[in-house]
């Protein structure tokens, strides 16, 4: 009996350990650009929604607006048709605080693209708050 409660301490400390370093990780963005890029990789807006903020800035082409998150679904659904996606790779990351960047290259429709990405922590999940593709000459 007296071996059952230290192993059931044993396992609690464990797991408190496990869930701090998790939560620890979440907060600061380690992965946060990970799923990101792999959904413009891959041209899926479904996936890549959920990572939008309800209001957020969108460039494309050097032509920029405020738009809702379905308006950016709407605009990078029509980008993924007319250039196919056949890889997105992450170039840079920074940020400080709640607020992350990264600078990518995404090779669609057989031209290169420069991307830009702002995203926000907003105490729950990180979203999207400036997206920015860019052709490159």
């Amino acid at each position: 009996m007296m071996r059952m409660k230290v192993v059931f301490k044993y396992f609690i400390f464990v797991c408190g350990i496990f869930s701090a370093v998790c939560t620890y990780a979440q907060k600061q963005g380690f992965d946060v650009f990970n799923p990101i890029a792999k959904y413009i990789s891959q041209g899926n807006v479904d996936s890549l929604s959920p990572w939008l903020a309800d209001n957020l800035e969108i460039s494309i082409f050097s032509e920029t607006g405020d738009v809702s998150k379905n308006q950016a679904k709407w605009i990078l659904k029509s980008f993924f048709d007319s250039y196919s996606p056949r890889s997105f790779t992450i170039d840079h990351t920074a940020g400080k605080g709640n607020m992350k960047y990264a600078l990518g290259t995404l090779n669609a429709g057989g031209e290169k693209f420069f991307v830009t990405l702002f995203v926000n922590f907003n105490g729950k999940k990180y979203t999207i708050q400036q997206l920015k593709i860019e052709r490159i000459h």
